[in-house]
């Protein structure tokens, strides 16, 4: 059995070689057959000289192209490699290596992703705000995908090659679409609870509100793609129930003083039906483009 332990790496020359002879020395109490293959994504630093000293097979971007792009290119390079799991993990060091064997452990027994949760011990030493967003995250996902999660934005975690096929083409973060498109498929998620250790803020994100800001946008684009008959459905019934509302009032005031009691009312209360109508066709369309 073939593991390719893959880490994308922007500029991390200072941690990179910790990351990695912590793996090594992880894996070689192990009797399992790995790989360590470092996507550099651009580094501007001795990225590069310092993972290939360490034994790493080294892809590299011509530019930076951000994670999500590099994760993709991963999977490609992680399938060219013939892995039979794969195993993806920080360049940062946030990721202890000791839980790795457990993760590919999980694997043979027959789930397709198994992540760490960083959740579930309760030792997450993000901002606040983060947090917030992280469980707004799990609790979508859990009722999205009829499945318990705590972490969806982990980026350690381990799975099959027939999840690495997966398509992705969201450009803000590949871990909860890659969860997506594996649930569309049925395949089994399993946690793996962990201690993370402390690392530098992290560069995807200006602030904490501006990952909350992102983090919605993307609540919103996950329900859109993964139900989007409900999600336009939604909508449309209600601008189709404030029409209702202002058809009633209308009626209400006919019947009382005979008349409408403006123009603009009538328009508006037809403006209401007509957009909830189209809002709805839109999730039809979608839903059909889906399937």
């Amino acid at each position: 059995m073939k593991i390719v332990i893959t880490i994308p790496a922007y500029n991390e020359e200072k941690t990179l070689p910790l990351v990695l002879d912590e793996i090594k020395g992880v894996m070689s109490e192990t009797s399992y057959d790995y790989i360590l293959l470092v996507l550099n994504d651009g580094s501007k630093d001795k990225t590069v000289k310092v993972a290939k000293e360490k034994g790493a097979i080294v892809i590299s971007n011509n530019r930076n192209l951000g994670l999500a792009e590099t994760f993709k290119r991963e999977m490609k390079e992680c399938l060219k490699l013939k892995a039979d799991i794969i195993v993806h993990t920080d360049a940062d060091g946030q990721y202890p290596a000791k839980y790795i064997p457990l993760m590919i452990k999980m694997i043979e027994e027959g789930h397709d992703i198994a992540m760490g949760s960083r959740f579930e011990k309760g030792n997450y030493s993000g901002s606040i705000m983060k947090k917030i967003g992280n469980v707004a995250f799990a609790k979508v996902f859990s009722k999205l995908l009829k499945s318990k999660l705590t972490d969806t934005t982990s980026g350690f975690r381990a799975f099959t090659p027939e999840v690495a096929r997966l398509p992705l083409i969201n450009q803000f973060t590949y871990t909860q679409e890659q969860l997506i498109r594996a649930g569309k498929q049925k395949m089994r998620i399993v946690e793996i609870p962990i201690v993370t250790n402390k690392t530098r803020e992290s560069r995807l994100f200006k602030n904490s509100f501006d990952y909350a800001i992102k983090a919605w946008i993307n609540i919103l684009r996950i329900y859109r793609d993964f139900e989007p008959l409900k999600f336009f459905g939604r909508i449309g019934f209600f601008f189709i129930f404030l029409g209702l509302i202002l058809g009633i009032w209308i009626f209400l005031t006919l019947l009382d003083t005979g008349d409408v009691g403006g123009i603009p009312r009538v328009i508006l209360c037809a403006l209401c039906f007509m957009t909830g109508i189209q809002i709805i066709s839109f999730g039809f369309l979608a839903d059909m483009e889906r399937k």
